[in-house]
């Protein structure tokens, strides 16, 4: 395996959600080699996973057979035990899962989609960002964006100047009509007890009907809280920061979502969310994916709880800015390139040299 990692520069200044500001995403790339071929996956993580991925987890799959992704798993899964399971252990694990995955595919001549075994055709999705440091004009000039491309819902960041959402989400709202599917992220930047007067409010003014992570997806109390006070309609969603099964599982047994989410390059890849999958079926409830728009295209082709997957703004950037063959929206859709195996996504290095931070071979 070879591990790189790349930091791309924010479109702007700076972004930010209810909680934090960011100048730039950092991408963790593992490549993976067998059989005469390669497959590659990637987290957004600190380049420590980085080091996690080459130093700890590439050991411990060299020699693993390339067409069975499951078996190296578990193997990494042994190999992070005194690490932990959370962090950037998971989002390194997840990051090679992907990889080998991707491998796997390539190996078969097969896109991801059709390795995995679809359940669908193409993956519906929503567009996101609307980050709360934007003015008017930025506003209008992505939610004008969103609608050339389709999308039937879209994603605004709330909580950072409570008193300045409602205009901000009127802005927004007048460019996508009553038509289109308004929901607001949080980021868990709410107490319990406002986050179900705003629920309210954003619903009734706004016509919102779906609330994401209001308070943080570790207040399983709170979620509970706001899910059981909500207006009628509202679906309250949360599991982006979920590192493996057993945090879904708790999410579950809260009875803290309507709509349970997860990140695929943080809670085990393609194999987590595979597992996620099965979970959602057992439980009746919907899955929705968090960000990682390019590997989602097809992993959510699998997935028959998905009820949609969010093409986040930076991702969706990051993506473009250093491969070949990531995805174009169709008609708000994700839809993977028949004539392309895997992922179908190939590392431009000279672009992405631009963006370097490190490199190293595994062990």
């Amino acid at each position: 395996m070879r591990v790189s990692a790349y930091e791309v520069p924010t479109a702007t200044d700076a972004e930010s959600d209810g909680t934090r500001t960011w100048r730039a995403t950092t991408l963790v790339l593992v490549e993976a080699r067998g059989g005469g071929e390669h497959g590659l996956g990637y987290t957004y993580a600190h380049p420590a996973a980085g080091a996690i991925a080459a130093d700890v987890l590439g050991p411990s799959v060299s020699g693993a057979d390339a067409l069975a992704p499951g078996i190296a798993y578990e193997r990494m899964h042994v190999a992070i035990r005194q690490l932990g399971h959370a962090g950037v252990a998971a989002m390194a694990l997840s990051a090679i899962d992907v990889a080998l995955w991707d491998l796997r595919a390539r190996l078969l001549g097969l896109p991801l989609a059709d390795a995995i075994g679809r359940v669908r055709d193409r993956v519906p999705a929503y567009g996101s960002g609307g980050f709360t440091d934007y003015d008017e004009r930025q506003l209008r000039e992505q939610a004008r964006g969103w609608m050339a491309q389709g999308f039937p819902r879209v994603k605004v960041k709330v909580g950072r100047d409570k008193r300045a959402d409602p205009a901000r989400l009127d802005v927004v709202r007048d460019e996508i009509g009553d038509a289109v599917e308004l929901l607001v992220d949080g980021n868990g930047a709410y107490l319990p007890h406002e986050a179900v007067g705003w629920a309210r409010r954003f619903a009734a003014e706004h016509g919102v009907r779906w609330f994401e992570e209001p308070v943080s997806s570790q207040d399983r109390a709170g979620l509970r809280h706001v899910r059981a006070h909500a207006p009628d309609g509202m679906a309250i969603a949360a599991g982006e920061y979920a590192w493996d099964l057993p945090d879904l599982v708790a999410l579950r047994d809260a009875g803290a979502v309507d709509v349970m989410q997860a990140d695929v390059s943080r809670c085990g890849g393609v194999t987590g969310m595979l597992r996620a999958d099965g979970l959602c079926r057992a439980a009746e409830l919907p899955f929705s994916a968090h960000c990682v728009p390019a590997v989602m295209a097809h992993v959510g082709c699998g997935m028959a709880s998905l009820l949609h997957t969010e093409h986040f703004f930076d991702h969706a950037r990051v993506e473009r800015l250093l491969f070949d063959g990531a995805p174009v929206p169709r008609d708000g859709d994700l839809v993977p390139d028949p004539a392309r195996p895997g992922l179908g996504l190939e590392l431009r290095r000279a672009d992405a040299d631009r963006y370097a931070l490190s490199a190293k071979e595994a062990a």
